[in-house]
């Protein structure tokens, strides 16, 4: 009978991950957060901080692409001073790793500098190449290139003046009180237009219950007489404003 010799297979021992970010980076940063000395910081600093800092900066970057549209090493440094500006922040007596919570600093970071990116890219318009820009871009630009005319200005300047004009004669229209009260609340708003934190359809109503005092049915009911006499105005030549 025949016996077959076994082979002893010895399995390689997997290498510990982060390699850059040791339990001496840990002890470092320990030490340099419990000494005042500077010359000793900085020891510490450039000799175990240093390095595994610049490594985990480099290993965020490529792996989630940090470095689209932008200058490489100008973020990866900038993320390190992140880095090294936050070293006393991190708290050994909480049970946190170093190189956990240092990892999600840099990372924090790197995604608030990506937004910012995306936010200007969309505030800045290039119009070297117009085959890159959008129908409402080009629009943009073109409305931003002609200069309004001076019978246009004449009359945007005017305008306000004649909406007044018409409010006035709408209020000498109307008879019910309800109405009286809801035209001489739209002309203090619209005399007051400028004053107003903020201006929408809904603010617009919301002031316009508070100046009257009307219950939202009757300030409806008031407004669509209001309208009425509106359409009926805007249609004269003495109120062709709009």
């Amino acid at each position: 009978m025949a016996y077959v010799k076994r082979i002893k297979r010895t399995r390689k021992s997997k290498k510990p991950r982060n390699m850059y970010f040791h339990a001496g980076t840990q002890e470092a940063i320990v030490q340099y957060q419990a000494t005042d000395d500077l010359s000793i910081r900085e020891q510490l600093y450039l000799s175990e901080i240093f390095p595994a800092f610049t490594k985990l900066a480099e290993n965020l970057i490529f792996m989630h692409g940090f470095a689209k549209g932008t200058d490489f090493e100008t973020l990866r440094n900038d993320c390190i001073t992140h880095l090294y500006e936050s070293l006393c922040k991190w708290d050994p007596e909480r049970g946190t790793k170093a190189f956990s919570y240092y990892n999600v600093v840099a990372k924090h970071f790197l995604i608030i500098q990506s937004k910012k990116r995306k936010k200007d890219r969309y505030r800045h318009i290039s119009i070297s190449d117009e085959s890159l820009l959008s129908a409402t871009e080009k629009r943009l630009i073109e409305k931003s290139q002609i200069a309004p005319s001076p019978d246009e200005i004449m009359i945007n300047r005017h305008r306000p003046e004649e909406i007044k004009k018409l409010l006035v004669e709408i209020r000498s229209r109307v008879a019910n009180e309800n109405e009286i009260v809801c035209i001489d609340s739209i002309i203090e708003i619209f005399s007051s237009v400028d004053d107003l934190e903020f201006l929408n359809k809904r603010a617009i109503f919301v002031y316009l219950r508070e100046l009257s005092g009307l219950s939202p049915k009757k300030l409806s009911i008031a407004m669509s007489v209001i309208r009425r006499h509106y359409r009926e105005l805007s249609k004269t030549d003495d109120f062709d404003i709009f």
